[in-house]
């Protein structure tokens, strides 16, 4: 994961070269320059035939079908577009191959056509000019968006402003088997169960995204919520809160699974650890994501989630195409695509992925609206007026970056 923060690091020096220039976005000749004037239906033709290359998280088996299988068909057969997935571990991966293009004068032709992105990545790239945009205004299927939401026009407070189009939703949910164990409510409570039940808890080591997120809670926890911490990093507030935030997790260590000398180095190996009957929470962004797993037998039925009293992080998450995508049109449609009602509800199904739609309800017709409201919905799904009532926002990149590099150096190599 170090790669991730090296790809940052050499995106803010671009980003400061192509301002120091003058030049906000590259002159990419084709079909930028022709887009803001074209129909949808001319963009559709142009699409039609081609191949497009989506670089995504691949860690998910369920998420990985849905792609692979039922997108990959509907654009063939909408479009006749043949999409190819590429898997990537980290984002780093295909930040730096458009960084490098870039570097190379590769301004057209590129190889990657559209990015799954959020967060650090999106406001790095977006500095250093390395999007296509804006195009999210034309799409067709953003009229189902509430573009007035917070969560969606703002990535990790970062003004979107059409440089990428949402596409899934997510909130942080803590996971527990009900024949175990009755959980506490609050951080406070958990943070007294993991002392009074040593060796039965812990989570996966930052710059894991879920591990990340926790330790992120602790933050929000011991500044006495997460006000003072939204807006551009502030050093010294930084300084003052995380001197207490490593000491509290290093006093926490020795009852931690293993007394803290190892952690969890992923997602999957916290969720084996939790299905193995090793530790009594598991912990994930997807609050379907322990129904998916109980449907594949991995988790127990008696399977619960449960959100803090005093809320868990959400966010949105997006797709965004490159300055010098090969085929921008095909990742025009496929953006509008993965907007449409029925893709959405596809994606919120449970058996599926059960990632929450970012398709407002109440822009929907009625005939999806109620579509919607019936998809069932398991025991180990907390109600979405439940999770919107206690979804709190995210930090900007600057913050999450020095949160992790602070647990790296402050308690995993202390």
């Amino acid at each position: 994961m170090v790669r991730r923060h090296v790809a940052v690091l050499i995106l803010a020096l671009v980003a400061l070269q192509v301002r120091a220039g003058g030049n906000a976005e590259p002159d990419t000749p084709g079909f930028a320059a022709r887009f803001p004037s074209m129909s949808w239906e001319e963009i559709t033709a142009e699409a039609r035939g081609s191949d497009l290359y989506w670089y995504m998280w691949g860690g998910s088996e369920s998420i990985n079908r849905f792609v692979q299988e039922y997108v990959a068909e509907r654009l063939r057969d909408d479009h006749g577009i043949r999409l190819h997935v590429v898997p990537v571990t980290d984002a780093s991966v295909f930040v730096s191959k458009v960084l490098g293009e870039r570097q190379a004068g590769r301004i057209s032709g590129g190889s990657v056509d559209l990015v799954w992105i959020n967060g650090e990545n999106f406001r790095s790239m977006r500095e250093a000019a390395l999007l296509f945009g804006p195009y999210a205004n034309r799409l067709p299927n953003m009229r189902y968006v509430d573009v007035t939401d917070p969560s969606v026009a703002n990535d990790f407070g970062v003004p979107v402003e059409g440089f990428e189009s949402p596409y899934g939703s997510a909130q942080f949910v803590m996971v527990y088997d009900s024949a175990r164990l009755d959980p506490p409510r609050s951080l406070e409570g958990l943070l007294s169960w993991i002392r009074d039940n040593p060796g039965r808890f812990t989570y996966p080591a930052p710059p894991d995204f879920t591990g990340s997120a926790f330790v992120r809670h602790v933050f929000y926890h011991v500044a006495g919520g997460y006000e003072d911490l939204l807006g551009p990093f502030d050093q010294d507030l930084f300084d003052r809160i995380a001197a207490d935030v490593w000491r509290l997790l290093n006093d926490l260590e020795p009852d931690l699974w293993r007394a803290g000398s190892t952690y969890p180095a992923s997602l999957t190996q916290q969720q084996q650890l939790f299905a193995n009957g090793e530790v009594d929470f598991d912990m994930g962004y997807n609050p379907a994501g322990a129904a998916n797993l109980v449907s594949q037998g991995r988790y127990p039925e008696t399977t619960r989630t449960f959100v803090f009293d005093e809320g868990t992080i959400g966010n949105t998450h997006y797709v965004a195409i490159p300055f010098n995508a090969t085929n921008t049109a095909a990742a025009v449609l496929a953006a509008n695509l993965l907007l449409d009602p029925s893709v959405q509800y596809q994606k919120a199904r449970p058996e599926v992925w059960g990632d929450l739609p970012v398709v407002s309800l109440s822009l929907l017709p009625d005939e999806w609206r109620r579509r919607f409201e019936a998809l069932p919905r398991p025991a180990s799904v907390l109600p979405p007026d439940e999770l919107q009532q206690r979804r709190i926002p995210e930090l900007q990149g600057a913050w999450l970056q020095a949160i992790e590099r602070g647990w790296i150096a402050h308690v995993l190599e202390r």
